[in-house]
């Protein structure tokens, strides 16, 4: 299909959320109810969503910032503790633990896949005193799985904590070495995991988070710390109550709850969540096929096992030229993501330029292209024939 057969009749964006008449009956139908926030919507999505990744607990929160937050104070990191991350991610996976004090460090990316090198963690590990790190924050990019069996073994050996940020890969999964499949937020190798609900997401709640585990320890303690630090359960009171209104603050917490109604959202579409994940990997198996033979970009980790494609990445030497052009389209791409350490707050603290080449190298050329379940067959094949004419032009 030529570019000029074919005009769009709504804008294009990167990914754009689906609300059916279904979501709006069960949002309806929990403004009806008897709670708007507090209520059993809540525990109900917590219950679907982990079995749907796999955990045996979830917590819901108001965002996935709050998610990491939640998670940096249930495994008590302090000021001075020192954590590793990816520089390859939104700034939220690093604030979480500046939110508390310590000290974030980066490690670099692998640039077939954009996921941290757990290679470059280990070498930042062994260059140090055992006990300089406490935890290690990986990041499911674009929505494919860090393989965490390989994060758990580097952990056990360097005495570390595992927050798994998968806000990119609800669905998604990579193989272990007993050819299991693993899904990201199961538990099985992080301590903690969290996802985001925000409306681009797999699961659009307006805003929300999710965290897992599978510690019975931490899910109460997030349970506390997500309402303010207030426990009202009898196991866990530290003095006889005064009656049925009596609650205790035991520490300093956060109102980070979600409301109802956002639940109620989330659960019709958790429903769905399956069909949605199987056309973005249907959409990406066609882009994947289109861009295969097309001179000049660069596909980011086409066709692995197990990518949710949250994003679909590609890769030109003009980033900024085919950016513009396209928006000319109609079609509206984005970057994913400047690196952590050039943000100049992080450059306050010490980070410059050249400090991590290959993220560095890899944002000079990215660019994330419309990818949602709604994306139709001819607006895809439209986006596919603005880039195609931009790199023959140039």
């Amino acid at each position: 299909m030529s570019e000029a057969r074919f005009h769009p009749t709504r804008p294009l964006p990167y990914g754009r959320q689906h609300i059916t008449a279904a979501d709006i009956a069960a949002v309806t139908a929990a403004l009806q109810a008897d709670y708007l926030t507090q209520g059993p919507t809540v525990a109900e999505f917590e219950k679907q969503f982990a079995a749907y990744v796999g955990a045996r607990y979830a917590v819901a929160v108001s965002n996935g910032t709050a998610a990491l937050h939640l998670c940096a104070l249930a495994l008590n990191v302090q000021p001075g503790q020192r954590v590793i991350t990816t520089p390859l991610t939104f700034s939220a996976s690093a604030n979480c633990v500046r939110y508390c004090g310590g000290e974030v460090h980066f490690a670099d990316i692998d640039p077939a896949t954009g996921l941290i090198d757990l290679g470059k963690v280990r070498a930042l590990l062994a260059d140090h005193p055992k006990e300089y790190f406490t935890g290690l924050i990986p990041v499911d990019f674009a929505g494919l799985a860090v393989n965490l069996e390989e994060a758990r073994q580097l952990a056990d050996e360097f005495g570390l904590w595992i927050i798994e940020d998968a806000c990119h890969a609800p669905g998604g999964f990579f193989i272990d070495s007993q050819v299991r499949e693993q899904r990201c937020g199961n538990g099985n190798f992080a301590d903690l995991a969290i996802f985001s609900f925000h409306p681009v997401k797999h699961i659009a709640t307006g805003e929300g988070g999710m965290i897992t585990t599978n510690s019975e320890a931490l899910f109460h303690h997030l349970l506390r710390l997500r309402t303010h630090g207030i426990t009202r359960d009898p196991a866990d009171l530290r003095r006889e109550p005064d009656g049925g209104w009596y609650m205790e603050m035991q520490e300093l917490g956060y109102n980070y709850r979600l409301p109802d109604f956002n639940c109620a959202l989330g659960l019709s579409q958790l429903a769905r969540a399956d069909e949605g994940l199987a056309r973005r990997r249907q959409l990406a198996a066609q882009y994947d096929a289109a861009f295969a033979q097309l001179p000049g970009v660069t596909v980011l980790a086409p066709g692995r096992p197990g990518h949710a494609y949250h994003l679909y990445v590609i890769e030109v030497a003009d980033r900024k030229g085919l950016y513009d052009f396209l928006k000319t389209r109609q079609i509206f791409t984005q970057v994913h993501y400047i690196p952590v350490h050039r943000m100049p707050y992080y450059e306050d603290l010490g980070w410059r330029e050249g400090d991590f080449p290959l993220a560095e190298a890899y944002y000079a050329r990215c660019l994330s292209i419309p990818l949602f379940p709604t994306l139709t067959d001819e607006e895809q094949a439209y986006v596919v024939a603005c880039i195609t004419a931009f790199l023959v032009k140039s």
